[in-house]
């Protein structure tokens, strides 16, 4: 048998090439201005900003920490700091609908000069209103109409007491109204006088009286027109005052906004509303709104000068005057009034009431013209909001609508504002889940977000990116003002980088946790009261995180060196085998052993996988276990019926058991079983196989190593321990310094192979055995007596079954 050699330490970890580096401190090195190992989103991005085209939105998904919010936060302010200022929008109040306010678009910067124009304006024409009012030519020309007015009142009643006095009557005019009184030779009879008289002359009296009342009826119903029409006559004549006072004022904004057609014609209706509510202006209080009483003003009572302010106001909703170039922004609450905006109530006598003042911007209204950051999932979780983000893109235009009215929450009177045309570029950031979820259950997904930008977790470790990553490990420790780090510690930071990422030939992209690594050096070069940080500070950095969370990992531990979790370390069994699991607990990877155990009896060739019958083992498990059989019969009997039945378990597991890193070791404590030869207790054993008996890569080899590790150290190491691992994974190790020192010191050994036989050899020091040319395996071989076994079984089903057959009736 050909010895199989563990592996020496270089292949247990790839340091970096001391010489690469040509600095002693990261302050040496020059500020990195790009993105690195993105090349696939960057390109992906680009695309999505300039193409200016309805669907093309994008769509960022990768993991947490690869720099995705930093990355498109600095390429958006690049892409936005070369664009114009979008417009300024406003909403004005609609004089003839109030329920529909309409919109005004400006220029950048315009909005605000529009809103205090209009203020001035007002504040003028009020003053100019209250001169013409009280000129001397208005009232003037006020007292004439009311004079005049007077003055036919008063014809009106001399001719009534001219005939009354031809009829020998006079007016008496009491608290009822006006009475007729007879006169007798110039004096008033009383009513028992005028009964004196005779029936004849009474006869005529009451005719004569009932003629004067019914002319004085038809006068008196002919006041009011008589008033009616000397209102009319002053309100013709303020209307007239007013509108020229105001003329000139309103003519000089036309002027200064004709370009702007719908400023133009607000203005031309804002005079023609000033002179039809002249009395606004004249009046010092005035009645409630129909809409809505000034805010803050509780009683609903407020002077002429509020009630003007808020009916001829700008609400300016979109203020770009201080913005340089278009808008990026990043809603970090994307509720559905926070997104497409909202109309605000206020509490009048217990019923809520709103005018166009009260109409709230959204983050759509903000970021229109340039670009809308969200969260996917965030927007995702709150009420409305995507099909809101939807409906407006789909739409091209933000509709603010009350969410409350819609769904018949509250009874109030609400608005209907002018939707404002939508041109926007949508960014979500998102994890791969809901990319990909969105995608298959959202039709309108792919219509609306056609780019999809997606960040790798790992890159290339070449010099290249070696040298690049090092530059932003100083860029940020420059920007934090953290103490600047020495070569060793760069280094020993990107070291740390491919073991985050699982593989010794590539670079993690998770820049946040590199650069969580370097602020914690930051702290404990601090603590030591040094100016410059070391390899020694990173890996206390490193390895104090690494504790922080080790809770669990040493929980097991203790249980499993207090004999609670039973593994061995020592000595040999048959059918068992010590296997190799990790666990994740957030970002925290740990590995543990794990003893697996295999039993046989005479059986139809059914391998019985334990944790599936009872639902603790995971399909891909289960798949690892359903290939053992037909190994066993391909490769060991393929003439005979496999007549076995085994069972594998997971001892002491009492949660989900998932993946197919164990089947090698289960294979191993099955062929133990089989060839009764135990199996070596002071080797773990990781790695999935095919149905050819070839080793297959696993996940977490390094954490599964040093957990397996770590149980031996802690009850001593001997020399004779190791771990076995699948060929493949030799170029994912990144172990931690003190496994490679007790490697190095000949007290811990790792063994990489391709195949099941050579991990038998290791953990049985017997030899596997290969068929020669007869098809045979040689004689004392470990796949011999394997065979034997199984040919064994064969024949004692058969004759089982025979004898079966013989003794039936």
């Amino acid at each position: 048998m050909k010895p199989i050699l563990p592996l020496t330490i270089d292949k247990l970890y790839r340091k970096c090439n001391f010489d690469d580096f040509k600095f002693e401190t990261s302050s040496e090195l020059e500020e990195l201005n790009h993105f690195i190992g993105q090349e696939r989103a960057v390109e992906a991005i680009e695309l999505g900003t300039e193409l200016e085209l309805q669907g093309f939105n994008i769509f960022v998904l990768g993991n947490e920490g690869t720099g995705r919010h930093t990355f498109i936060r600095e390429c958006l302010m690049d892409k936005a700091s070369v664009r114009s200022a979008p417009s300024d929008w406003c909403y004005i109040n609609n004089f003839d609908e109030p329920r529909k306010p309409k919109t005004i678009k400006l220029p950048a910067g315009k909005g605000r000069t529009f809103r205090e124009d209009i203020e001035r304006l007002i504040e003028d024409a009020q003053s100019a209103i209250s001169g013409a009012l009280e000129s001397n030519d208005y009232q003037s020309q006020r007292r004439e109409i009311e004079q005049k007015a007077t003055e036919e009142q008063q014809k009106s009643f001399e001719e009534i007491e001219k005939h009354a006095e031809e009829a020998g009557f006079r007016i008496i005019q009491t608290v009822t109204g006006f009475n007729f009184v007879p006169v007798i030779k110039g004096q008033l009879i009383t009513l028992k006088e005028s009964q004196k008289l005779s029936q004849e002359k009474q006869a005529k009296l009451q005719e004569e009286s009932e003629k004067l009342e019914s002319e004085m009826r038809k006068t008196l119903r002919s006041m009011p027109n008589l008033e009616r029409e000397m209102r009319e006559k002053i309100r013709e004549l303020d209307r007239k005052v007013v509108s020229f006072a105001v003329s000139a004022l309103v003519e000089e904004l036309l002027e200064k906004y004709a370009l702007y057609k719908k400023v133009v014609v607000f203005l031309k209706e804002l005079q023609q509303d000033i002179v039809r509510n002249v009395d606004l202006f004249k009046q010092t209080q005035t009645r409630k709104r129909n809409i809505l009483p000034i805010p803050g003003d509780s009683d609903g009572i407020y002077d002429q000068s509020s009630q003007i302010a808020y009916r001829y106001a700008i609400n300016l909703l979109v203020d770009c005057s201080t913005m340089e170039g278009a808008p990026v922004v990043f809603e970090d609450h994307p509720t559905y009034p926070y997104l497409v905006g909202k109309i605000e109530h206020i509490s009048e006598m217990g019923t809520l009431v709103t005018d166009f003042t009260l109409i709230r911007s959204g983050a759509l209204h903000r970021a229109n013209g340039g670009y809308l950051v969200i969260d996917a999932r965030k927007i995702l979780e709150q009420p409305f909001a995507w099909d809101a983000l939807k409906r407006a893109l789909n739409s091209k235009k933000i509709d603010i609508k009350s969410l409350a009215e819609a769904y018949s929450l509250i009874s109030t009177v609400s608005l209907e504002p002018e939707p404002i045309p939508l041109d926007i570029k949508v960014v979500l950031i998102g994890d791969r889940f809901i990319y990909y979820l969105l995608q298959m259950y959202d039709p309108e997904f792919l219509e609306l977000f056609k780019v999809a930008a997606d960040f790798e977790d790992d890159m290339k470790r070449n010099e290249e990116n070696t040298q690049q990553l090092g530059r932003l490990i100083s860029t940020i420790a420059r920007h934090e003002n953290l103490k600047p780090i020495d070569k060793s510690g760069i280094m020993r930071i990107i070291e740390e980088s491919s073991r985050i990422s699982g593989d010794a030939d590539r670079l993690s992209t998770r820049i946040r946790r590199l650069a969580d690594i370097a602020r914690e050096a930051h702290y404990w070069a601090d603590k030591e009261g040094l100016n410059v940080i070391s390899e020694k500070q990173v890996t206390h950095s490193i390895e104090s995180r690494r504790n922080r969370k080790s809770r669990i990992h040493d929980r097991i531990m203790r249980e499993i060196q207090q004999n609670t979790i039973m593994i061995a370390t020592e000595g040999d069994a048959l059918g068992q085998v010590n296997g190799l699991t990790i666990i994740q607990l957030g970002d925290y990877l740990f590995g543990h052993p794990t003893r697996i155990t295999a039993r046989l009896s005479l059986g139809s060739g059914k391998v019985i996988d334990i944790e599936r019958e009872v639902e603790l083992g995971g399909p891909i498990h289960s798949k690892g276990v359903l290939i053992l059989s037909h190994y066993l019969a391909s490769n060991y009997a393929p003439d005979y019926p496999l007549s076995l039945s085994a069972s594998l378990v997971f001892e002491q597991s009492y949660g989900p058991v998932e993946g197919d890193s164990a089947s090698a070791a289960e294979l191993c404590a099955l062929l133990s079983a089989l060839a009764e030869i135990p199996i070596k207790q002071n080797i773990a054993i990781t790695g999935s196989v095919n149905q050819y008996g070839f080793t297959q890569a696993i996940g977490g080899v390094n954490q599964k190593i040093e957990g397996f590790f770590d149980l031996c150290q802690a009850r001593g190491l001997t020399g004779n321990q190791a771990v076995i691992i699948p060929s493949e994974n030799v170029k994912h190790l990144m172990l931690r310094q003190r496994v490679i020192d007790a490697v190095a010191d000949g007290k811990f050994n790792i063994y990489a192979s391709s195949s099941i036989d050579e991990c038998m050899e290791i953990l049985t020091e017997v030899e596997a055995g290969s068929r020669d040319d007869k098809d045979n395996f040689p004689e004392g071989s470990l796949n011999q007596r394997i065979q034997t076994r199984l040919i064994e079984f064969a024949d004692k089903r058969q004759q089982f079954s025979s004898n079966n057959a013989n003794d039936a009736p």
